[in-house]
């Protein structure tokens, strides 16, 4: 089955200076979307002919004028992919108000500030499709990731309460909730070549659980499950959270 919808449809993505969002990114431009791809700065990989712009998603002004410049000079914009996220490691007694509040700004306050600024402009055209990439870390606790497990779970309810308002328009709003993914945010806290091993056999000293399905996911993994709910296949599925962990959350 292919995927359909996607032919000329305008698709803004954020976070897309690599990983999952510059996966997501290949594959949306290869279905036929015209992509802006944003990032903290304007992102330059290679090979791939886009839209490239630098968005503070934290800055809800920078957020609003460029949705309004896309809608301007390229077109109504069908799909909005939040992919734009921050990590911060610690146990809750060495986080700073600082890092806390950085978590927040970007994995929270940043998803609030697209999605507002998207649901204006697709509210009155009554279509389109939201999609935010969360984690699996906002269902299941996760030693020493507090902050950033609270700020995955504001952003997952606030997709489900946005969903819930603007499905009588014919928006769908959706959740991808990834578990451990072969990117730089994931490597880089690995202390050595082992990491990978390790987070596959799960770690009983931080209660965190394996993977069933022994291997890790790939960047295109996640991006794939983004491309199917932004799909006319998906057209009857909204305020969902799909998790694409490998069985890790042992989640129903």
């Amino acid at each position: 089955m292919k995927l359909t919808g996607f032919e000329g449809t305008v698709a803004l993505v954020t976070g897309a200076g690599g990983g999952i969002g510059a996966a997501l990114v290949r594959l949306l431009q290869d279905s036929g979307s015209i992509v802006v791809a944003t990032d903290i700065a304007a992102p330059t990989q290679q090979g791939v002919t886009r839209h490239a712009e630098a968005l503070d998603v934290t800055d809800a002004a920078a957020v609003d004028a460029l949705v309004a410049r896309v809608e301007r000079d390229i077109g109504p914009i069908g799909f909005g992919i939040n992919v734009a996220g921050v990590l911060q490691t610690g146990t809750v007694d060495s986080i700073s108000d600082a890092e806390w509040r950085r978590v927040f700004a970007v994995n929270a306050d940043g998803v609030f500030h697209v999605s507002r600024a998207l649901s204006r402009v697709m509210g009155p055209r009554r279509r389109g499709a939201i999609v935010t990439v969360s984690s699996n870390a906002a269902g299941v606790p996760r030693h020493g990731m507090a902050a950033y497990a609270a700020s995955k779970a504001a952003s997952t309810m606030f997709m489900r309460c946005l969903g819930l308002e603007l499905a009588p328009l014919g928006i769908r709003c959706n959740i991808v909730a990834p578990g451990s993914t072969l990117t730089p945010m994931q490597t880089g806290m690995w202390a050595d070549d082992s990491g990978a091993a390790k987070v596959i056999a799960g770690l009983p000293e931080i209660y965190k659980a394996g993977i069933p399905l022994g291997k890790l996911a790939t960047p295109e993994d996640v991006a794939s499950a983004v491309m199917f709910l932004l799909s006319d296949q998906a057209g009857h599925i909204a305020m969902t959270d799909l998790y694409v962990d490998g069985g890790a959350t042992l989640r129903a």
